[in-house]
Order: C-alpha cells, then sequence, then structure tokens
C-alpha cells in the first residue's frame, strides 16, 4: 500500500502537467487559423495593391507608381476624393449630433411615445433603400437637388440615423444611471448631466456611430449613381466605374483609384482603435 501510495504523485503532477499545457496549446491552434483565414481574406487586398503598380496603357514604363500619378494628375479622381470627403465629413457629423440626444431618449425613456419610436426606427431600417430610391428622386428633382452633393449628403443622413440612433441606445444603456443621479444631486440639469456624464463616458460608442455612418456614406454607390450626373459631381465609387470599358479595361488605373479609396477607412480605424476601451465606466462606480 505504501509502495502504490508513493507513486500516485507523479502521475497526478503529470496529469496537472497535461492540464496546464492544453490552453496554451489551444491558444496556438485558434492563433495559427486565425492567421490563415488573414491570410486568405488579405490576398484580394493585395492583388489590388500589385495591380495598382501596373503603369496605365496610355502612358507605359515599367513596374511603379505610375497609375497613381496618371489618375491624380490626368483625371478628376482628386474631385472625387474631395467630394467623397466633404459628403462623409458632414454625413458623419450631423448623424453622431442627431443620433446621440436621441438615442438618450430612447435609453433613457420609459413610455409609449419613447416605445413607439423604437418601433418606427425599426422598421424603418427594414426597409431597403430601393424602396425610397424612386420617391426621393422624384422629390429631389422638383427641389433641384437630383444632381447635388447636398442633395446626396440629406440622404445618407437620414439613411444613418436609424441604425445609429440604436447604436448610441445600445452603448448609453450601459452606463449606469446612478451616475446622473449623483450629477443631479451636485445641482446639475439633465441636459447638462448627458453632456458631462453620458456623452464624456461614451466615446467608443460615439465612435462606432461615427464609423458606422463613414463606412456607409464612403462605400455607397447605388445612391450616388442615381442621383449624380455631372462628372465633376462624382464621388469616388461613381468615379470608379467610369474607367471601365466595353471591350478592354486599364487595370492600373482602376486599381490606383480603388487603393486611394482603400487607403481613408485604414487611417480611420488605424487613428482611433485605441480609444475603443470601456474600462472608465466601470471605475466610475468604485466602492459603490
Amino acid at each position: 500500500m505504501s509502495s502504490s501510495t508513493a507513486i500516485r504523485p507523479p502521475a497526478t503532477l503529470a496529469a496537472r502537467g497535461r492540464k496546464t499545457m492544453d490552453p496554451a496549446r489551444g491558444q496556438w491552434v485558434r492563433f495559427t487559423i486565425l492567421a490563415v483565414v488573414t491570410a486568405i481574406v488579405l490576398v484580394p487586398v493585395g492583388a489590388v495593391f500589385l495591380l495598382a503598380l501596373q503603369p496605365p496603357v496610355a502612358t507605359g514604363g515599367s513596374v511603379g507608381f505610375a497609375s497613381f500619378v496618371y489618375v491624380l494628375t490626368q483625371t478628376a479622381t482628386l474631385q472625387w476624393l474631395i467630394n467623397s470627403l466633404w459628403v462623409t465629413l458632414v454625413t458623419v457629423i450631423a448623424a453622431v449630433a442627431v443620433a446621440a440626444p436621441a438615442g438618450y431618449v430612447v435609453s433613457r425613456g420609459r413610455n409609449r411615445l419613447v416605445a413607439g419610436y423604437s418601433l418606427l426606427l425599426f422598421i424603418v431600417q427594414s426597409l431597403p433603400v430601393i424602396v425610397s430610391v424612386i420617391p426621393l428622386f422624384i422629390l429631389f428633382a422638383n427641389l433641384g437637388l437630383a444632381d447635388s452633393l447636398i442633395g446626396i449628403t440629406i440622404i445618407y443622413v437620414g439613411g444613418t440615423l436609424s441604425v445609429a440612433i440604436w447604436m448610441m441606445a445600445a452603448y448609453f444603456d450601459s452606463i449606469p444611471i446612478s451616475l446622473e443621479e449623483a450629477a443631479w444631486m451636485d445641482g446639475c440639469s439633465v441636459f447638462g448631466s448627458f453632456l458631462r456624464v453620458v456623452l464624456r463616458n461614451s466615446l467608443p460608442g460615439v465612435l462606432s456611430t461615427a464609423i458606422f455612418s463613414f463606412l456607409v456614406c464612403w462605400n455607397d454607390y447605388l445612391i450616388a449613381v442615381i442621383f449624380l450626373r455631372s462628372n465633376d459631381k462624382f464621388t469616388l465609387p461613381v468615379g470608379l466605374q467610369t474607367f471601365f470599358q466595353q471591350n478592354a479595361t486599364d487595370w492600373g488605373p482602376v486599381m490606383a483609384v480603388a487603393v486611394i479609396m482603400l487607403l481613408p477607412p485604414i487611417l480611420v480605424f488605424g487613428c482611433l482603435s485605441r480609444y475603443f476601451s470601456v474600462g472608465g465606466i466601470g471605475g466610475s462606480l468604485a466602492g459603490q
């Protein structure tokens, strides 16, 4: 009995060692799978960058940045880029400015009017865009906004508001109301507590809403191609399709414009990713 008892502890320690090694091995397996999936997803992006280095047929030359120089100097790509940036910036600012207080009302309101408003938002965001395009085109044509950047900006703001309000309301729900009550006890008004307490602790939610509005507006093609007719008012997605020809396509300039379209979203995510943190909210309630 004593000898068998003396042999068991090493076996137990070995079993414990295997158990401690399994999580690390699982992490390596997950990392490998994610790396493979990421590499597969990035293959088309890499192909875009490689094709963008091909020289344009009109000028010829060797592999390099000739296509970028060509599209920026010999075409209206720079004007299309400015149009896209202007429309997107205005849309993001307007969408966040309206969605933040509206989302606060949806989050904190508990009555039939707010519930009906939330249901209306759900119905609006579930409708496909094509349903409203034709009536909006007729309306905007009568108002003189059919071929206008202001016109499509209004449509973008209205199209992103429903989802943006839902996103802001969902984040406001994660902020304890006790923080606002403490501000009210100190003499702060409801609007003041919204600005100084709720909105200051909602930076990740605001950024998520802004990025969503940015991507919807930046990548849109359907609305822009229907409402815009003048070449100098095209956005980048609409301007890109002008490079495609019926019988042949010069892929160097096409992919150069595609790379230019990729750069702003990459810069936005790279600059704002470090602000996505919700740890500060929990620390506000420490000791309660």
